[in-house]
């Protein structure tokens, strides 16, 4: 199911140790400490391999998160603004990370422009509670959906470059 590659990247990315989520105060306060550092890693791991995709930051109390991530396909990037809440429920409960700008231009989104996950990490994210993150939610649900369905989009013309409207900006 994860090709060698993957598996190489994910082996990489901090495992997680407190089983926390937004209501439990200072234990979530651990557990966002955790979320960060790993996250930073998986991050400085992406750029050292030529490979960096996204940006994220978090509202003060690291339940609402946001930011943008991006897929080069024919040496064009595309990029989309990325969201998604953390549910009461998480870590149980993995996170719906939702492309708002794709909502209704793929089968393989729900209502709203979240992703599907749910044949192919949500079981793996259950298997692995509380040790994924946020970070293995990139690395496994939300990276390999750029893979497969943005070149499909694009080929159906559903997604088109956008070039940079100021003059000085690079893509």
């Amino acid at each position: 199911m994860v090709d060698e590659a993957t598996k190489l990247s994910l082996a990489k990315i901090p495992l997680l140790k407190t089983k926390a989520g937004p209501r439990d105060g200072e234990l979530w306060i651990s557990r966002l400490k955790e979320e960060y550092q790993a996250l930073i890693k998986y991050v400085q791991n992406n750029k050292e391999a030529d490979n960096d995709w996204f940006r994220l930051e978090s509202n003060k109390e690291g339940t609402r998160w946001f930011g943008k991530c991006w897929y080069i396909h024919e040496l064009l990037k595309y990029e989309f603004d990325v969201e998604f809440d953390i549910p009461v429920t998480y870590p149980t409960t993995s996170p719906e990370i939702a492309l708002p700008e794709l909502d209704g231009k793929t089968a393989k989104m729900y209502r709203g422009g979240k992703i599907c996950l749910t044949d192919h990490f949500k079981p793996l994210w259950a298997r692995n509670v509380p040790k994924f993150g946020i970070a293995h939610a990139m690395a496994l649900g939300l990276g390999p959906w750029l893979a497969v369905e943005i070149p499909d989009l694009i080929q159906r013309g559903v997604v088109t470059h956008q070039e940079k409207k100021d003059s000085g900006a690079a893509s």
